[in-house]
């Protein structure tokens, strides 16, 4: 049986989280309009690229390694670690173009130049990306998705942690911290079956932030509600 296809050539992938939300500030379209494409990590769609050709990362960061966020939020991380580690490249996934618009106004700000931005699906970076080319990935307050039969909706899913795992280097770590205890569960059942391990040496080793952290908006929103943020650290085998 054939397997679906968009006209495009891609395979069909469902996709549940917001593209867009209220309407942009004329800043924000300005910095979308004249900075996303000088920003581009290369032809990560299937319309541009349907071969799926790998992105080339040297041309782009020459020699630095790689470091990957899914789901940039604000950017208000990514910016910072970018800023605190200028010998490191940085590629950030976000499809929903409010985000995009945010992070595009604070590299601007901390005239960061060692940034690329996929508005986009993760999934269709991780089709572009070479193996073993990644040597640091964040997962940062993912959508919860907190109904039980969306679980399967969420990034800790084989759909996902397999093609991270084939992009990330041997050694690489994985950070996700989170707010939902039950999405701490998934992570810490689906993420070692998926060749990493799991770093908490002693138990409540994942309540501590890490030492380079900065808190984002959705932490503060999560501690103003109530609720524990979890970090939890993986290296891949």
């Amino acid at each position: 049986m054939t397997e679906d296809k968009h006209p495009s050539g891609a395979p069909w992938r469902n996709f549940y989280g917001r593209f867009k939300g209220k309407g942009l500030r004329k800043s924000q379209e300005a910095w979308l309009d004249q900075d996303l494409a000088e920003l581009s990590p290369g032809a990560v769609s299937w319309e541009d690229n349907p071969e799926r050709h790998n992105i080339d990362l040297e041309a782009l960061f020459g020699s630095r390694d790689v470091w990957l966020e899914v789901g940039f939020g604000g950017g208000e991380h990514m910016v910072h670690q970018a800023m605190s580690n200028p010998d490191v490249g940085f590629i950030g996934c976000e499809p929903y173009i409010n985000g995009v618009a945010m992070l595009l106004g604070k590299i601007r700000d901390a005239k960061a130049d060692n940034i690329r931005v996929h508005p986009g699906d993760a999934r269709d970076m991780f089709d572009v990306l070479p193996d073993a080319s990644i040597s640091r990935a964040f997962l940062l307050y993912p959508d919860p998705w907190p109904k039980k039969r969306h679980h399967r909706r969420r990034f800790v899913t084989p759909e996902h942690l397999e093609p991270l795992a084939r992009v990330l280097k041997p050694g690489a770590i994985f950070r996700v911290a989170t707010d939902i205890p039950d999405y701490v569960r998934q992570t810490i059942e689906q993420v070692p079956g998926h060749g990493f391990e799991w770093l908490a040496e002693r138990p409540g080793d994942w309540r501590a932030p890490w030492d380079d952290w900065i808190s984002t908006r959705y932490e503060q929103k999560a501690l103003r509600e109530g609720r524990t943020p979890h970090y939890l650290t993986f290296r891949k085998v």
